[in-house]
């Protein structure tokens, strides 16, 4: 047409959407509208990445699987890409925003590669080698304690004298197996000069301890970035306004890195009992009517603004005197 730039599929700014799977990768291009297959594995990324390079890609868009997305997310960043790792939950809701109620692999590439066009996440950058071993320990060291205490809940109510030797024996590899990921972690932590500074500040927090702050220090790398609120929103605990008209409904938390507000619950447990600042506001909080697991989740809130800010400016905890 006269007087209009008609954009080639090669100068077409493309989004991709890739579904992933234990054994494969469903792909989308949009606007391109192409869909393609391939492996989850080393080869299989090594032809994704020779296979976009020939288009103009803005963004490459993956949902957090647990551990799946791993490897696309670190062999597509290191080709070059822009990669951004979202929460399922998020590209869910743009399908119902669309009337898309059918669920296939292909579909879900399709409206991650939607997504990316039309919400334009933030940018997820892979961790490095040191951080990605970290993570991956420090969320294995808590699925191995959680199984730990079904184990001890399980041993507790066996009768079956053939049973409890068995339970024993799984209790004992758990263990183990414990202590072995919390001294690699801890060697891992005390090899970068960073990593050790970030775990000392966090460790100095009465209440806060080797566990949690590993996890932090894994997990949650924006400490320090971020305002009080973004720490907040990011680890599940901000509380979130429903509100209509003149009702003014509950506030509640929702989202958020779920393994990381795990930890900050033992550590508020902890701290609750331990150290003075928390102790009086959770006392407060209770005084005031408030039920226990919302004071509770008022500290956990705190003890991560509390560490947000001593990152942030490079000091250990003291406790405030009056």
């Amino acid at each position: 047409m006269q007087g209009m730039a008609i954009e080639t599929e090669a100068e077409a700014t493309v989004y991709v959407g890739v579904d992933v799977s234990k054994a494969s990768l469903d792909i989308y291009l949009h606007p391109l509208g192409l869909a393609l297959r391939m492996e989850n594995s080393k080869a299989g990324l090594a032809a994704l990445a020779a296979a976009l390079r020939s288009h103009r890609v803005a963004m490459v868009v993956i949902e957090a699987t647990a551990k799946l997305h791993r490897l696309a997310h670190h062999r597509l960043s290191q080709a070059g890409f822009a990669v951004a790792v979202i929460n399922p939950a998020r590209s869910r809701k743009l399908a119902e925003a669309l009337g898309q109620m059918a669920k296939t692999d292909r579909i879900d590439a399709r409206l991650l590669a939607l997504f990316g066009a039309l919400v334009q996440p933030r940018i997820t950058p892979a961790p490095a080698g040191i951080i990605a071993e970290l993570q991956e320990l420090v969320r294995a060291r808590q699925a191995i304690t959680a199984d730990k205490t079904a184990l001890l809940n399980r041993h507790a109510t066996a009768d079956s004298a053939f049973l409890k030797p068995l339970i024993e024996a799984q209790l004992e590899a758990a263990l183990a197996a414990i202590q072995a990921i919390e001294a690699r972690v801890a060697a891992l932590i005390a090899s970068d000069a960073g990593l050790k500074r970030r775990f000392d500040i966090l460790t100095s927090i009465k209440g806060v301890g080797a566990a949690c702050a590993s996890m932090m220090v894994a997990c949650l790398a924006e400490l320090g970035q971020l305002s009080r609120g973004g720490i907040a929103l990011i680890t599940g605990l901000a509380p979130l306004n429903c509100d209509s008209g003149q009702m003014r409904g509950q506030r509640y938390i929702q989202g958020g890195r779920g393994h990381v507000r795990a930890s900050l619950y033992m550590a508020a447990l902890a701290a609750i009992r331990s150290n003075p600042d928390l102790k009086a506001f959770y006392g407060h909080l209770r005084a005031q009517g408030k039920a226990g697991k919302v004071a509770l989740t008022a500290v956990m809130r705190k003890l991560v603004i509390l560490a947000n800010t001593l990152i942030r400016e490079d000091r250990l905890w003291a406790p405030i005197h009056a």
